[in-house]
C-alpha cells in the first residue's frame, strides 16, 4: 500500500510540475503567451523580456499545492536589460527528498523597433529519485512576440525543441507548442488567449482576463480544459514592489494556491503603462 501512494505522488508530481510558474500567470489560466511582460517570462515565454527596460527580480513559491508538502515548488528569476537585449537568469527547484528537480535558465530576448521580440532559454533541468539515482538534461526553449496594432499582440513558445529527456525514455521532459493572442480592450483591461499542445496530450484552451481596477490593485481570472480548471488571483502593486496571489481549482486534486513577488528598479506607474511608453504605443 505504502508502495501504491508513493507512486501515485510521484505520478501526480510529474504532471504537476508541468504547471509553468508565477501567480499572475496561474491565475490567468497561463493563457498570457502573447502578453508575457514581467520577470517570469524567463519560464514561459522569454521573447516577452526585451518588453521592459528595467532591471527585476521575482520569487514564486507554492508551498503545499492541494494540501501536498510533498509538491511544493520555488522559482526565483532575474532580468537585466542591456543595449543589446535583455538577459535573463532563473532557477526552480520542486518535490520532496524522495522525489526531487532542479532547474537552472537562462535567456536572451530581443526587441525589434518595438514590435517584433524573439528570445531563446538554455535549460540545465536535474532528477534524483531516492534509491533508482539521478539524471539531468539540457534543452532549449524559444519564443516570439509581436505588437500587430498598439492593442494586439500575437505570441508563441516551443519548448524543449531537442527533444531532451531523462533516462532511456522518450518525451519526460514535455515538448510543449504554445501560441496565443493577447488584446487591451481598454488600457487597464487585457483579454489572453492561448492553445497549448503538449506532443502526447490533448490540446488544451485557456483564456485569462487581466484587469487593473485601481491604480495600486489588479484583478484576474482564467480558465483551461485539458486539465479543465478556474482560476483567479489579485495583484497588489505599490512602488517598486508587486504582490501576487492566485488560486486555482483542479478537478480531481481540488484547491490550491500560490503567491509571488516582484521587486522593480528604475521603473514608476503601472507595468502596462510604462510598457507602452517605453515602446513608444500611444
Amino acid at each position: 500500500m505504502k508502495y501504491i501512494s508513493l507512486t501515485l505522488l510521484i505520478l501526480t508530481s510529474l504532471t504537476f510540475a508541468q504547471f509553468s510558474p508565477g501567480a499572475k500567470q496561474i491565475s490567468l489560466a497561463n493563457s498570457d503567451v502573447a502578453l508575457s511582460n514581467d520577470v517570469f517570462a524567463l519560464f514561459n515565454n522569454p521573447a516577452g523580456l526585451s518588453q521592459m527596460n528595467w532591471r527585476e527580480i521575482g520569487v514564486y513559491y507554492s508551498p503545499a499545492p492541494f494540501g501536498i508538502t510533498e509538491l511544493a515548488n520555488a522559482y526565483i528569476a532575474f532580468n537585466e536589460p542591456f543595449d543589446f537585449g535583455n538577459l535573463a537568469l532563473g532557477g526552480m527547484t520542486y518535490g520532496f527528498e524522495i522525489y526531487r528537480e532542479s532547474k537552472i535558465s537562462a535567456a536572451y530576448s530581443y526587441n525589434y523597433q518595438n514590435k517584433f521580440f524573439v528570445g531563446a532559454s538554455i535549460n540545465f533541468h536535474t532528477v534524483s529519485i531516492q534509491n533508482y539515482g539521478s539524471d539531468n538534461a539540457f534543452y532549449l526553449n524559444i519564443g516570439g512576440l509581436a505588437y500587430l496594432t498598439n492593442d494586439f499582440r500575437l505570441g508563441f513558445s516551443f519548448h524543449n525543441i531537442n527533444r531532451a529527456s531523462f533516462g532511456n525514455e522518450d518525451d519526460q521532459i514535455p515538448v510543449i507548442l504554445n501560441s496565443g493572442i493577447s488584446y487591451d480592450l481598454i488600457p487597464t483591461l487585457t483579454l489572453n488567449a492561448a492553445i497549448e499542445k503538449d506532443i502526447k496530450q490533448k490540446a488544451s484552451f485557456m483564456f485569462g482576463v487581466d484587469y487593473d481596477l485601481i491604480e495600486y490593485l489588479s484583478l484576474r481570472t482564467g480558465f483551461s480544459n485539458e486539465p479543465s480548471r478556474f482560476s483567479a488571483g489579485i495583484g497588489i502593486n505599490y512602488s517598486l514592489i508587486s504582490l501576487d496571489y492566485a488560486m486555482f481549482t483542479h478537478n480531481d486534486l481540488g484547491l490550491t494556491h500560490q503567491v509571488g513577488i516582484i521587486i522593480t528598479f528604475d521603473k514608476n506607474g503601472n507595468r502596462k503603462e510604462v510598457i507602452r511608453n517605453h515602446l513608444e504605443i500611444k
